[in-house]
C-alpha cells in the first residue's frame, strides 16, 4: 500500500508541472512525446526605443493626408453619391413604370370583357330569320339560281375602280321575279 502511494505522489509530482515526458501511453500507437515549453520570466517592461528624426518625420508625413489627395477623395465620394442617387432615380422610374403596366393590363382585361359581351349581345339580338326575311320581301333580293352568278377573277390589284356612282335607292337593278 505504501508502494501505491509513492506512485501517486509521485504521478502528482509529475502532473504539478515538473515532468511530463514520462507519462505512460495505452495503446497500440504512442505518440511522440514532445517538451512542454518552460515558462519565460516575467520581464520589465522595456523602455520605447528613440527613433532617429528622419524616421519620426517621415512617420508624420505617412500620416498625413495631402491636399491634392484630399480633393480627389471628396470628387471620389461626391461621384459615388451622384452614381448612387442615379440608380435609386432609376430604380423608382422602373418601379413606377411596372405599376402603370400593370394598372394598364388591368384596364385592357376590363374592356376586353366588356367588349365580349357587348358582341355577344349584339350577336345574340340578330335573328337571321328577319334579316333574311327583309332582304327578300323589302329589299327585292332573290336567290341565285343557276346561271346567274358570275364568278370574277381579280386581278393582282387589291382593289376595285368605281366608274358611276350607286343610287340612293341602292338598288342597281330589280330582277322579275321580285314578286314571287
Amino acid at each position: 500500500m505504501a508502494a501505491g502511494r509513492s506512485i501517486r505522489k509521485q504521478r502528482t509530482a509529475q502532473l504539478r508541472g515538473r515532468d511530463y515526458s514520462e507519462f505512460y501511453v495505452y495503446g497500440n500507437a504512442v505518440r511522440q512525446a514532445e517538451p512542454v515549453p518552460q515558462k519565460m520570466p516575467k520581464a520589465r517592461p522595456q523602455q520605447p526605443k528613440r527613433t532617429s528624426r528622419q524616421v519620426a518625420k517621415n512617420r508624420n508625413r505617412a500620416m498625413t493626408i495631402s491636399p491634392a489627395y484630399a480633393v480627389f477623395l471628396a470628387g471620389a465620394a461626391v461621384c459615388a453619391v451622384l452614381i448612387c442617387m442615379q440608380y435609386l432615380s432609376l430604380q423608382s422610374d422602373v418601379l413606377r413604370r411596372s405599376e402603370h403596366v400593370t394598372a394598364m393590363q388591368e384596364e385592357l382585361a376590363e374592356l376586353t370583357e366588356a367588349n365580349d359581351t357587348l358582341y355577344n349581345s349584339a350577336a345574340d339580338s340578330v335573328n337571321l330569320e328577319t334579316v333574311r326575311e327583309r332582304a327578300i320581301n323589302e329589299m327585292g333580293m332573290v336567290y341565285a339560281a343557276q346561271g346567274t352568278v358570275i364568278e370574277y377573277d381579280s386581278p393582282s390589284g387589291d382593289y376595285v375602280k368605281q366608274y358611276s356612282d350607286i343610287p340612293e335607292s341602292g338598288v342597281l337593278a330589280r330582277s322579275s321575279d321580285a314578286s314571287e
